[in-house]
């Protein structure tokens, strides 16, 4: 019987970046000594000053890096890999999304991935289990307000709406490009649109990993909750 076939070898990883920090070393050192040989890395328009990061990144075989000349936005960045996937890696037989901050951890990055390889012909959404002792009350209440509008608004039963961890299938890939939106609302747009095309999604267990000091400096639940709501309201209400 031969041997599966890993999702090291058969994914490549989409990494957007806007003026990442050192953490971003130690994502893809990690990606890198698990055995992934394709890294898409998107430089969103980041400055001088954090251009030193993508030039190390640069060193490793396993890694493309692109850039936007200006920042274009989080969701402009994940098409800009997707299209590059498309347009240069015939072999690879989907993506997995992933964010540069390491609250990713890579057994999680693979587990997605392998999850995308058996089902086929679904995405695959890296859930975090917001019921955890460490999480934070804001990320709590800010997720469980988030779901509850997906699922009253839409039928959406998803328990991470917000997850930026995602495997993607290849055959998706043309159809991910077309969805509307270049910043963060695109993610949220991903799953609406997902529902809309009758796109199936499965969710795959993963860690729930806090930085406290990096979560407290960018995160406010009541206005990105807000955020999201009004996206889903003019998907609801609006003129497709």
């Amino acid at each position: 019987m031969s041997e599966p076939i890993r999702a090291q070898e058969a994914l490549a990883i989409v990494l957007p970046s806007l003026d990442p920090d050192k953490k971003i070393r130690g994502v893809i050192e990690g990606l890198v000594e698990k055995g992934f040989q394709r890294i898409v890395m998107v430089d969103d328009g980041s400055d001088a000053d954090h251009q030193q990061y993508f030039t190390e990144a640069e060193q490793y075989e396993a890694v493309t890096v692109l850039h936007h000349g200006y920042n274009r936005g989080k969701g402009c960045a994940l098409k800009t890999a997707f299209r590059h996937v498309l347009d240069n890696m015939p072999e690879v037989r989907g993506v997995i999304t992933i964010d540069g901050d390491g609250q990713h951890l890579v057994d999680d990055i693979i587990a997605c991935g392998e999850r995308l390889l058996r089902e086929g012909d679904a995405v695959v959404l890296g859930c975090r289990d917001f019921d955890q002792p460490n999480v934070p009350p804001r990320s709590v209440a800010g997720n469980k307000t988030t779901n509850r509008f997906f699922r009253v608004l839409f039928g959406i039963q998803i328990s991470d709406t917000q997850t930026g961890l995602r495997a993607i299938p290849r055959s998706l890939l043309e159809t991910m490009c077309a969805i509307e939106g270049d910043r963060f609302e695109y993610e949220t747009n991903m799953i609406l649109q997902m529902k809309r095309a009758g796109i199936r999604w499965v969710e795959q267990k993963i860690a729930t990993v806090y930085d406290e000091e990096d979560y407290s400096s960018h995160y406010n639940a009541v206005k990105d909750s807000m955020r999201i709501a009004k996206i889903m309201f003019k998907f609801k209400f609006g003129r497709h």
